[in-house]
């Protein structure tokens, strides 16, 4: 299994309503220092709906990037019931696998 293939499997257990951040995908496969690899890796996301990459933030609770537009992670965030306030997700929403 490639590095790409472990993160999106990881992603797309991350359930509706709940995020989780770069670096705590990255704790997930064993090496919390991957969190900018994580990045990477889900901006090559080939199939959006399957493997969520809208669900995961930065470590500080900001939305972060998203290769379709921080407006539409933004949106997709919010129809799934997730608050952001004051341009952060708060911590109930964040999980750890």
């Amino acid at each position: 299994m490639t590095f790409d293939e472990k993160v999106y499997e990881i992603v797309s257990k991350i359930p509706n309503g709940k995020v989780m951040t770069y670096g705590g995908v990255a704790e997930a496969l064993g090496n919390n220092g991957l969190a900018r690899a994580v990045g990477n890796s889900l901006n090559r996301n080939p199939n959006p709906i399957k493997v969520p990459c809208h669900r995961v933030i930065k470590s500080d609770g900001r939305v972060g990037e998203y290769a379709n537009g921080v407006e539409k992670k933004i949106r997709l965030l919010k129809g799934e019931g997730i608050v952001i306030k004051n341009g952060r997700i708060p911590k109930e929403h964040i999980i750890g696998m």
